[in-house]
């Protein structure tokens, strides 16, 4: 196994902020599947969690070399947690069907936040096609 792609984004938390201060559900919607609305949806610091995840889609993007082109919605892409909390992706649609094109089999992830800025680092591994 060998790594096909990596990217890497940083978000200011206030621009999400805005986002859903200024589009509220709509922005929601958009960008975020229903369990990563869900996820520390009660939190004091949802606003930096959003972000993170926000952050974490960019760099999928970054890292297949697509950007938000072709089809990719940024549902398609989403971070999921496992039992121990560990963050991880799970792709679906054409994000997925792209990444498959690459031989991408699996995927690295780190979310980092503080009360301004937001950071992920993804690496998709697998056997190049």
């Amino acid at each position: 196994m060998s790594i096909v792609g990596h990217g890497i984004d940083l978000v200011e938390v206030v621009r999400i902020r805005a986002m859903l201060d200024e589009h509220g559900q709509r922005f929601l919607d958009r960008c975020f599947t229903p369990d990563e609305q869900a996820h520390k949806a009660e939190s004091r610091r949802r606003i930096e969690h959003l972000a993170a995840r926000f952050a974490a889609k960019e760099a999928v993007l970054k890292a297949l070399g697509t950007g938000l082109t072709g089809g990719i919605n940024w549902t398609d892409i989403e971070v999921v947690n496992g039992a121990s909390g560990a963050p991880s992706l799970a792709l679906h649609g054409t994000a997925k069907s792209a990444a498959a094109e690459l031989g991408v089999t699996s995927w690295l992830v780190s979310l980092t936040h503080t009360d301004s800025l937001a950071m992920a680092s993804v690496i998709a591994l697998g056997k190049p096609g």
